[in-house]
């Protein structure tokens, strides 16, 4: 009777110990839930050309972590060498940021940097609440005044630190001329990159850039050279090459060839923004796998709709963004669109801006405006 027991009880544990394992194998063999591979944003587009409001849309959000133009600091240290020179810094530059890996940042800035030192830093929702910054809440809409006045103390270490917690990243960047530049992020497994090509009408970037030419010479330097910016036709050089980058960016787009550019190129032009802000954020917030929360519906709607009239450069405030997108058509002297149209012309055609053969067609264009139609088409 005892042996019975004892031949019972080694039975149950021999059960018992076949069970325990098996389920240690079942668990150890079952695929671990996997956290969702980020979404990698970058809007290319050149200065003056509503990139900055653009940016803002993403930097808004609660689920993207932004930084507007970090390639700032490889130009400011590099400023000696041409642009075509400097992509290729500024592309492993991007790549870098993407993956929170900012340490890249060590090559361009001093070794006693602050978050603050980051160009733009106070434009970057992210970089103005937790982890970042404990001031704000991290759902909140940030103006970068407010960020600038309490959270410029923080370490730079918070930058990594708050990046690794999103889901998505955005750049804005203004300093790519090639969209072949960016082939082998493409193709980087471990990046998901998604572009979306902002353009603006060349006879506005003609007129922003002229208001603004002081901020901008550096820049200007770079991209063509301290000697043709020099003179009357400075200004109308630095747009033909701008305008030939879109025309190669758009081409390159577009065609797509190469299957990795499949439905990873979006072209919006800043003047179908305005027209219809809520219409062209969602398409971009699709486009990019976001969802176009009330709250910002209401902050897109509020910032484009307001009375300002965009005095401040670099500013982004409630403004009548309509008015502003198309204040060229009165204030720009026809002989100075005549120039811009033509060093711009197949930018022009192939973006799908009308060009104005007259003084007289101006005016008539202007009166379209308005009264509500659509003239740049």
């Amino acid at each position: 009777m005892m042996k019975s027991r004892w031949v019972l009880v080694l039975l149950i544990l021999a059960v018992l110990s076949f069970v325990i394992h098996f389920n240690f194998l079942t668990c150890s063999n079952a695929p671990m839930e996997e956290k969702p591979s980020p979404v990698h944003i970058l809007i290319l587009s050149s200065w003056r050309s509503g990139s900055s409001f653009t940016g803002q849309i993403f930097s808004q959000h609660p689920s993207v972590f932004y930084l507007m133009e970090p390639a700032w600091h490889v130009w400011v240290a590099m400023y000696q060498n041409s642009a075509k020179v400097l992509q290729m810094a500024v592309r492993d530059l991007v790549r870098s940021v993407f993956l929170c890996d900012m340490s890249v940042f060590d090559a361009y800035m001093s070794s006693q940097k602050k978050m603050s030192d980051l160009f733009q830093w106070e434009t970057s929702r992210a970089l103005c609440s937790p982890p970042a910054c404990d001031s704000f809440s991290r759902n909140d809409i940030i103006t970068a005044r407010n960020c600038r006045t309490v959270c410029g103390k923080y370490p730079f270490s918070k930058v990594e630190e708050a990046c690794k917690t999103y889901s998505h990243v955005a750049i804005k960047e203004v300093r790519f001329f090639d969209l072949k530049v960016l082939y082998s992020l493409f193709t980087d497994p471990s990046l998901n990159l998604k572009v979306i090509h902002l353009v603006r009408d060349p006879r506005a970037v003609f007129r922003s850039r002229e208001n603004t030419a002081v901020d901008l010479k550096r820049d200007s330097d770079i991209v063509l050279g301290s000697q043709k910016m020099k003179g009357e036709m400075g200004p109308y050089n630095a747009m033909q090459e701008i305008c030939k980058s879109h025309v190669e960016i758009y081409k390159a787009g577009r065609q797509a060839i190469h299957s990795f550019l499949k439905d990873r190129y979006l072209l919006v032009r800043y003047e179908d923004i305005v027209r219809d802000p809520l219409a062209k954020a969602a398409q971009m917030y699709r486009f990019a796998e976001l969802h176009f929360t009330p709250e910002l519906q209401k902050w897109v709607h509020n910032i484009t709709h307001g009375k300002g009239q965009g005095g401040q450069a670099f500013e982004i405030e409630s403004r009548d963004a309509l008015s502003v997108s198309e204040a060229w058509r009165k204030t720009l002297p026809f002989q100075k669109i005549e120039k811009v149209q033509n060093v711009c012309k197949d930018a022009m055609d192939l973006l799908g801006y009308r060009i104005v053969h007259s003084e007289e067609e101006q005016k008539n264009l202007l009166l379209d405006l308005l009264f509500g139609q659509n003239s740049s088409e």
